[in-house]
């Protein structure tokens, strides 16, 4: 039996309204007995949702943050809204964890601003897993931190490692740094000063992943500042969805190629399954106090179930936690490995 867990979901988030995002809270709730569930939205949209789940209850918010809504601005001026109401239920104790597939930029203002991040954590950064060839890969950060310091960047190697542990059940994850090369002395100075940390300061640090390896399964972890991941990430969405694309148009083009696309159907639908984003759930915030999973806009109603998992898993393994106590103490090391570094290019300069 698992442990009973509260789920938060913003029933107004997605591009598909919230008849996708409550069927996929259905199916969340029938996989799930020990999984309780507050809807949140509008009382007309949420009530009679909760009317017909036993372990469901509606929270009512008048307001939604629309897509194109600055995050900040909005979060600030729309405090009724769908996704500040469940990001305050987290805060409150209410809610264990909270899945929206509603504007990713008011999600993580939300998570920063109401819930609040975990002590130590510089920054919260979204971490997304990817269909590698060998073994999945979280990517971290895909878009929240567009500017980062060296030292972001071992943080986010140590959450990805909590992460990658806890929910993808990998031992001992390898982490690498995204870069331009393989070579140690590779990359901006930026990248080098993040080489420099992460090398001092994560045992699990095994060298630069270059962006052709990133597909390869070569790492467990492999950490970004958010706009090269976030470039990265939906570079190989797009590239997915065009190959997908060129094997539909070869295999309609004749009638032999036609007849063997009957015989391998069920393969390539297999196929394109493994490699949609919908097979993960969403994209987990990490960094802050509680499970926040942020789905997809185009989420389907099992996008939205298995986000709505992902939620229950991430706080029924305690991540939030687990993170907090593994940066306060690596906080000595880093600290330590930028102080010698300080030290060498002083001596340099001399």
């Amino acid at each position: 039996m698992a442990e009973p867990v509260t789920i938060a979901v913003d029933a107004m988030g997605g591009d598909f309204g919230p008849d996708v995002v409550l069927a996929g809270a259905a199916r969340a709730l029938a996989a799930d007995p020990d999984l309780h569930l507050v809807v949140v939205g509008p009382s007309a949209v949420v009530e009679p949702f909760a009317a017909g789940h036993d372990r469901a209850r509606a929270q009512a918010a008048s307001e939604v943050i629309e897509m194109g809504e600055h995050p900040a601005a909005a979060v600030r001026a729309k405090k009724d809204s769908s996704i500040v109401v469940g990001c305050r239920l987290v805060k409150e104790g209410a809610a264990d964890g909270f899945f929206s597939a509603g504007s990713t930029g008011a999600c993580l203002a939300a998570a920063t601003l109401v819930v609040g991040r975990v002590k130590g954590v510089k920054r919260p950064a979204l971490g997304q897993v990817l269909p590698a060839y060998a073994r999945p890969c979280l990517l971290i950060d895909v878009g929240a931190n567009a500017d980062c310091k060296p030292e972001y960047l071992v943080q986010f190697a140590q959450m990805g490692i909590v992460y990658m542990e806890a929910i993808m059940g990998v031992e001992n994850p390898r982490v690498g740094l995204l870069n331009i090369g393989a070579e140690d002395t590779k990359g901006d100075e930026f990248a080098q000063k993040a080489h420099g940390l992460l090398a001092a300061s994560v045992p699990q640090f095994s060298g630069n992943c270059e962006g052709g390896n990133l597909m390869a399964g070569d790492f467990d972890v492999v950490v970004c500042d958010g706009f090269t991941g976030n470039v990265c990430l939906k570079t190989i969405e797009g590239t997915a969805k065009t190959l997908f694309k060129y094997v539909k148009d070869a295999l309609m083009s004749s009638l032999p190629s036609k007849l063997g696309a009957l015989l391998v159907k069920g393969d390539l639908a297999r196929l394109k399954g493994k490699l949609s984003p919908e097979a993960y759930g969403g994209t987990p915030l990490l960094g802050v106090k509680g499970a926040v999973i942020v789905g997809h806009g185009s989420s389907s109603e099992t996008a939205v179930a298995n986000g709505i998992a992902v939620a229950a898993t991430t706080v029924r393994a305690n991540v939030a936690g687990v993170i907090a106590d593994t940066v306060a103490r690596t906080a000595k090391t880093t600290g330590a490995a930028q102080a010698r570094e300080g030290e060498a290019a002083a001596s340099d300069a001399r």
